[in-house]
């Protein structure tokens, strides 16, 4: 009988092991954020015409949020307009003529233009928002397939998709600012032309309606690609005054420049110097102080620890110099300054044991003279010094306090209500703006007070590119009584308002 063939053995295969769950979400993740990305990058953006100018909107990606409207080649405008991972960018890609040349020919067309601007841009973000939904699902769907080769996990990608979006979405209207069109920062040429948002005393009795402003934004816009060749000049409120606010120039000569250009762009009415004009303080670096007899306007000015008693003497024989120290008190353009001097001489060194109580001594120093003068029935408007530890210790006894030092800007009101602002360098940290990786950027302010009460009503932070740098950036800011919905308060050593025209009385210090 024949063997039966004996049947050859087989390995049995071991199962693979399924894919951690968090694996699957992480790749599942992936794809949706990639594919909505891709998505929108291909079709997410809507033609619209608005006003007289014909835009591009689109959504993109953003950490941050906010609004960024590119008016080319004018430079860009940037609205801290909500917080979501979504950017709205809004390109202006043309002014139809016809459009502008109505406005032109009957001006009394721009009564409406602001009912117009909101309809468009209204029913633009409708068109965009549905275009970005389109997109996003099909992005990611697309994505999911490739990927996955299966149409379930490819249609949950888009649904992930979608529901991000809508999420997106909820966020920026939960977050939405519309008072963010009165403080854009702008770049490019844009920044030599910040009347594009109006004058500081339109933007505080105008705040209240969005529409309006955006208005002026368009119309605005529409004058700078009419003059072609040259932007409009800034016009300054003339009831307003302009006080432009330079510190720690460090022998920077190109600072002198910057500052003229300045006081012409802006009508300054004076300057005001916190310190720190020189490194050493030496009679050889005298000279330098030269140009300032011919920046246009009066310049205020207190030591700093760079600056010597050598220093102070020479400004003191310029002619449009005033020297602010001891305490004593100056009217300057209608407001009333007062400062004081560094205690300290420390040209080659950044701290010096001790330096803080001395600082604080002079500061004491300071408020007791604001008090005294306040009890004399003329306070002061404006406190100036180097060092902020002193100037925080004139919290309460005058509205706002100037210094510099730290070479970046700060701004905060402190406790008992008195307004410090910090000022970056407006030399650019002088020889120190090459020790970085980047060169330290030139900062100043100007700063806009009313004539007749003498409040603070906006300040524009001023940012130019440091060493071998070209950009500029301008800022404009409100004091939160300024802000829109907000009431009018008096902060210490501040006159209630008073009609125009009529002399302002007196006040006590708010406790």
């Amino acid at each position: 009988m024949a063997r039966a063939r004996s049947r050859p053995t087989v390995p049995e295969l071991t199962p693979r092991s399924p894919a951690r769950p968090w694996t699957r979400a992480l790749g599942l993740c992936a794809v949706v954020l990639l594919g909505a990305w891709l998505g929108l990058l291909a079709v997410g953006d809507v033609r619209v015409p608005v006003g007289p100018m014909n835009t591009t909107m689109t959504l993109r990606p953003s950490a941050t949020g906010g609004t960024k409207i590119n008016i080319s080649p004018l430079g860009a405008l940037h609205l801290d307009s909500h917080t979501a991972p979504l950017r709205l960018d809004v390109n202006v890609d043309q002014l139809d003529p016809e459009r502008s040349r109505a406005l032109v020919d009957h001006p009394e067309r721009l009564s409406g233009l602001q009912n117009e601007v909101a309809h468009d841009v209204g029913h633009g973000t409708l068109d965009l928002a549905a275009r970005s939904a389109a997109a996003v699902v099909t992005g990611a769907t697309a994505l999911g397939l490739a990927v996955y080769r299966r149409p379930r996990p490819a249609l949950t990608a888009g649904g992930l998709a979608l529901t991000l979006l809508a999420a997106s979405g909820v966020s920026a209207w939960a977050t939405w600012k519309p008072g963010s069109v009165l403080e854009p920062r702008f770049s490019g040429l844009l920044s030599s032309a910040p009347s594009v948002v109006g004058n500081a005393r339109s933007i505080v009795t105008e705040f209240d309606v969005y529409q309006q402003e955006l208005a002026r934004l368009v119309t605005n816009v529409t004058k700078l690609y009419d003059a072609t060749s040259t932007l409009p000049a800034y016009q300054p409120d003339p009831t307003t005054v302009r006080v432009l606010h330079v510190s720690d120039i460090h022998l920077n000569p190109a600072s002198w420049k910057i500052i003229a250009s300045l006081v012409e762009q802006y009508k300054v009415n004076v300057i005001v110097d916190s310190g720190d004009t020189m490194d050493h303080g030496t009679a050889a670096e005298n000279g330098f102080l030269d140009p300032v007899a011919d920046l246009g306007a009066p310049y205020l000015w207190v030591r700093g620890n760079h600056d010597s008693a050598l220093t102070q003497q020479y400004l003191q024989d310029i002619k449009n110099v005033r020297v602010l120290d001891d305490g004593r008190a100056v009217t300057v353009a209608g407001l009333r300054f007062a400062g004081i001097g560094d205690p300290q001489f420390t040209p080659d060194r950044s701290t010096v044991p001790g330096s803080a109580g001395t600082q604080e001594a002079a500061g004491d120093a300071l408020a007791a003279a604001l008090r005294a003068q306040k009890a004399a029935g003329t306070p002061v408007d404006v406190a100036v010094v180097h060092e902020p530890s002193a100037a925080r210790r004139t919290d309460g006894e005058v509205p706002m306090v100037l210094s510099g030092h730290l070479h970046h800007p700060e701004t905060e009101v402190l406790k008992k209500g008195t307004r410090l602002r910090i000022e970056g360098s407006t030399g650019g940290s002088g020889l120190r703006a090459v020790e970085g990786k980047y060169p330290d950027p030139i900062q100043a302010s100007i700063l806009y007070f009313d004539r007749d009460t003498r409040r603070l009503q906006a300040w524009d932070e001023i940012e130019l590119g440091g060493l071998g740098l070209t950009t500029a950036e301008v800022s404009r800011h409100l004091p939160k009584e300024n802000q829109p919905g907000a009431t009018p308060s008096t902060t210490p050593g501040t006159n209630p308002p008073t009609a125009p025209g009529t002399p302002p009385t007196p006040s006590a210090p708010t406790p």
